[in-house]
């Protein structure tokens, strides 16, 4: 990674890192009916954005998602937008975000892919992130004509895919790949990624072959966050595991959640129980359950047990409380070695002042955020709009 990559928002001072989940997709991580739910416009998004970057919060990072969950009154992220093309614009539009892409590699063609992934990169100026997973859900690879590995197969070609894309960026000249699953001739590409070497790698994955992938090959390793009294160990066990595999540098770990934050605990909860229990799409709930159960990703038991984390934000780590409440979580979670959350919100552009005016500043107190300005917005203005 090059120095100038480096002084990018992902590799800034704060202890614990602030990034927005799934923004891309109607309702977010909210598998809810509130009329407020997130409604995930190209204009809800270019504010998204925008707010954030003037909040101080370090990325934005998109679920690439192309089939919706079948509810009945409401279909969650049936509605989306196209990850590279999205932030594309949204890197042009910013000027200090972090703005990841989320690439199935068995969907998208190498040569195509690190083409497109160098224009964002030179659009943001070097703030672009890959995002780069090996997909689970049959009925989205069915609309592609494309069949789904084996799961630890799928891992196999991505590691593949993921060879000719980084090729692609770094060599001087024509060259031929001949693998397991690409035999490629004459492969070129120009212009370079911005700074010269890569664009920041993100993955995830929660088995043994995922996490494998992830800890050879990625810069920003996302984990599947359930026991917080177990997460320093897990980690532990994640960065060594990577050195094992031969990593000299320290991989940074995030992982994903969902977030409501209110003025008193008791608002927060009565919030989450209003939309995650009595207004939950619990037709859509039922297909996650069904789909992830058939791609092995979460047995159909577990995700019975956890309906109401999969309502609440599609079974991601929730964090439900008054400021203190959240900034002393993300002091806990930090602490256990964490380095930052990516986020879901309910309405993200309803909630973000909100958060920005209030836990933010704790976090700040706790020594897990730099002090900085809020912009050109005054916390009693951010406070006064907030929650309306």
């Amino acid at each position: 990674m090059s120095t100038a990559r480096r002084q990018t928002t992902m590799y800034n001072a704060n202890k614990f890192k602030l990034g927005l989940f799934a923004p891309n997709c109607s309702n977010g991580l909210a598998m809810t009916t509130v009329p407020e739910r997130w409604v995930s416009s190209w204009e809800n998004n270019l504010a998204l954005a925008q707010m954030a970057e003037e909040a101080g919060l370090e990325f934005i990072l998109p679920i690439a998602r192309w089939h919706g969950y079948d509810g009945a009154e409401v279909t969650t992220q049936e509605s989306t937008l196209e990850t590279i093309t999205w932030a594309t614009g949204l890197l042009a539009s910013t000027s200090r975000l972090s703005i990841f892409g989320t690439v199935h590699s068995p969907l998208i063609n190498p040569v195509f892919a690190a083409k497109q992934v160098v224009t964002a990169d030179h659009v943001g100026r070097g703030r672009f992130g890959l995002n780069v997973v090996s997909g689970w859900n049959k009925t989205e690879f069915k609309m592609f004509g494309v069949g789904l590995r084996e799961h630890d197969q799928r891992y196999e070609y991505t590691t593949e895919w993921l060879e000719v894309v980084k090729r692609i960026w770094s060599s001087t000249g024509p060259f031929d790949y001949n693998g397991r699953f690409f035999q490629l001739e004459g492969v070129v590409g120009y212009p370079k990624p911005f700074f010269g070497d890569r664009p920041l790698l993100m993955s995830a994955g929660s088995s043994p072959a995922g996490r494998a992938f992830a800890a050879k090959h990625a810069d920003c390793l996302f984990m599947h966050l359930v026991d917080e009294d177990t997460l320093g160990n897990e980690i532990a066990v994640l960065r060594a595991y990577a050195r094992e595999m031969g990593r000299q540098d320290r991989v940074g770990v995030f992982s994903s959640g969902h977030i409501v934050c209110r003025s008193t605990q008791k608002e927060a909860e009565d919030y989450y129980e209003y939309y995650a229990v009595e207004k939950a799409d619990f037709h859509s709930v039922e297909t996650l359950m069904k789909t992830r159960a058939e791609g092995r990703s979460l047995s159909p038991g577990k995700a019975a047990y956890n309906k109401r984390l999969l309502a609440g934000g599609i079974g991601t780590f929730g964090i439900v409380g008054s400021p203190d409440f959240v900034a002393e979580k993300f002091r806990k979670l930090s602490d256990a070695g964490l380095d930052g959350m990516a986020f879901g919100l309910v309405n993200y552009l309803n909630e973000v002042p909100f958060f920005a005016a209030e836990v933010l500043p704790r976090m700040e107190r706790l020594g897990i955020r730099q002090p900085m300005g809020r912009g050109s917005q005054s916390a009693e203005r951010q406070k006064a709009a907030a929650l309306q």
